[in-house]
């Protein structure tokens, strides 16, 4: 009886070695093909959101081709500086928040030739992730127009909530100046707000099992802000 070929370990792994190149390929071939689909999905998704926090859309179910015509006719950005000026020459798309601490991206919603809402970029640290998002103020740059979380790693069902319509829902109308004209933001509350509860026009209820998360949002939201306090203090003056 003929004995079968016994498979030597060196042709085990040369084969193992073949299929971990041919798939290498593969993987690098279709990164390199999808990269410009991926980076425009990255730019849709950007778009939808200011576009929603603006109320430009409804929802952020809208075609590419829609959105970014859209934006282009309803929106004009622009970098501000830390003194409040319009910085020429640096596009608001472009501006890194880590590399450019110093430039400001703005995104404001234009009706006919009158700026009429401005949405700022919000970024900092929660519990367990980076949190990125939007907010966007009234043409009176005190009342709270939207806010969107687009970004984050925070736990489903917990901190993961600040991404859900019933929470940034509870932002709109809210103020983020008190009556001296100073910035005091908005506080997320721990659980709900108490009848009665003192400014709750600066106030929304917090999440269930989320206090860590929320207390990281009070405060870069606040830093945020305050960093763009110079600028929103000229327009208001322009304003008045």
């Amino acid at each position: 009886m003929a004995s079968k070929p016994r498979i030597t370990k060196a042709y085990t792994l040369g084969f193992a070695a073949a299929i971990t190149m041919v798939c290498s390929v593969l993987l690098a071939s279709a990164a390199t093909l999808l990269k410009e689909r991926q980076d425009q999905n990255v730019q849709l998704d950007i778009k939808c959101n200011i576009l929603s926090v603006l109320e430009l859309i409804d929802s952020k179910e809208i075609e590419a081709e829609q959105a970014f015509s859209l934006f282009d006719d309803k929106t004009v950005s622009f970098v501000v500086n830390l003194d409040g000026q319009k910085v020429s020459g640096q596009k608001a798309e472009d501006i890194d928040p880590k590399a450019d601490p110093d430039l400001l991206p703005v995104f404001a919603r234009k009706d006919g030739a009158v700026l009429t809402a401005y949405c700022i970029p919000i970024q900092g640290k929660a519990l367990w992730s980076t949190v990125k998002g939007y907010i966007a103020l009234e043409q009176d740059l005190n009342t709270i127009k939207g806010i969107t979380f687009y970004s984050h790693g925070e736990t489903p069902g917990l901190g993961g909530e600040i991404d859900k319509e019933w929470f940034t829902e509870a932002f709109k109308g809210k103020s983020i100046l008190n009556d001296k004209g100073e910035i005091v933001s908005i506080k997320i509350v721990k659980g709900k707000m108490r009848e009665g509860e003192q400014d709750p026009e600066h106030k929304v209820d917090g999440i269930s099992g989320a206090t860590l998360t929320t207390k990281g949002l009070n405060i870069f939201i606040k830093a945020t802000l305050e960093k763009y306090e110079p600028y929103f203090k000229t327009v208001r003056g322009e304003a008045s």
